[in-house]
């Protein structure tokens, strides 16, 4: 039960990237997506959290640093990530963004948090390697640059934020973690869209369906099967598992919109996975526990290993 747990969070990480872009066919705007997401998922995370009693215990210093989590680094990321899918197909965002895991690696060896590894040198070039040629693939066909800039700038601020936000807040239980994220995250989009007279939810009717699937099936349910399954399955096993999120996402937008990739970019994915089970095996479970705690702005990535939100 525990890996088909998983298997559900990461597919439904996995069509948030189709149903953002299935949103900006009704006219939702970018900050418009991202208000409601937060503030939706946020509101339903915080009440799971506060009648579970997840906030007993938590210290205000570490409540702070959660709003700050999600109003900085968080919503940055979230930022990025529907904007580049205002310019580039939903599969290459996600192949971009997946990247991730490995930057988190290099930027933990960088910062003598790791030791490096023939392993881990591997994924990362590796890695690199499948980007380059998913971005070489891509140019072969109309290469959107500032779209790329954008994915790529996504999968660095979480990777910083990540790295950033590990052991920052060890003793806020993962629930009460991932609504304070989302509560900071919605407090930056709403004074940002309101100051900027972007929270416009003059859409389509339609749009709403896609921002609640957003909110409810790609953040707030991707999250609790996610931690349902961690605990039973165990964090290594959990983060290999959610490799089926960027699968996901480039196989609902072959079927939603007709998108494919060229054989290099095949090529290329399959060395970005590749990489990413590299990283992930027999990873310690201490490590990138807060992005774990964070909703994932994307289809974006494992979940890492050991708290949870999504």
């Amino acid at each position: 039960m525990g890996t088909v747990l998983c298997l559900m969070s990461a597919a439904g990480y996995g069509v948030m990237a189709v149903f953002g872009k299935l949103a900006f066919e009704q006219g939702v705007s970018v900050d418009a997506l991202l208000l409601v997401r937060f503030g939706l998922a946020g509101a339903v995370l915080l009440t799971l959290a506060l009648a579970r009693g997840a906030f007993r215990h938590v210290r205000a210093r570490s409540v702070l640093i959660g709003l700050v989590m999600g109003a900085a680094g968080f919503a940055l990321q979230a930022g990025l990530y529907f904007s580049a899918l205002t310019r580039l197909d939903a599969s290459l965002v996600a192949l971009i963004l997946y990247v991730y895991p490995v930057l988190v690696m290099a930027g933990a060896i960088a910062l003598r948090r790791e030791r490096a590894s023939v392993r881990r040198c591997s994924a990362l070039l590796t890695a690199l390697a499948g980007i380059g040629l998913v971005l070489a693939g891509a140019a072969s066909g109309g290469f959107d640059l500032l779209g790329a800039l954008l994915a790529l700038g996504a999968a660095l601020t979480y990777s910083v934020y990540i790295l950033v936000g590990d052991g920052l807040t060890a003793d806020v239980p993962p629930l009460a973690l991932s609504a304070l994220v989302c509560g900071g995250a919605f407090g930056t989009f709403l004074v940002t869209g309101t100051l900027r007279g972007t929270n416009d939810l003059d859409f389509a009717p339609a749009g709403w369906l896609w921002l609640v699937a957003i909110a409810l099936v790609s953040t707030v349910g991707a999250v609790l099967c996610f931690f349902a399954g961690l605990v039973r399955v165990g964090p290594s096993k959990a983060a290999i598992l959610s490799i089926l999120e960027p699968v996901v996402t480039v196989g609902s937008a072959a079927l939603v919109f007709g998108e494919s990739l060229s054989a290099p970019q095949a090529l290329g994915a399959l060395l970005v996975l590749g990489a990413v089970v590299i990283v992930q095996w027999n990873r310690r479970p201490g490590r990138r526990r807060a992005a774990s705690a964070a909703p994932r702005a994307t289809a974006s990535a494992p979940q890492p290993a050991t708290a949870a939100v999504g």
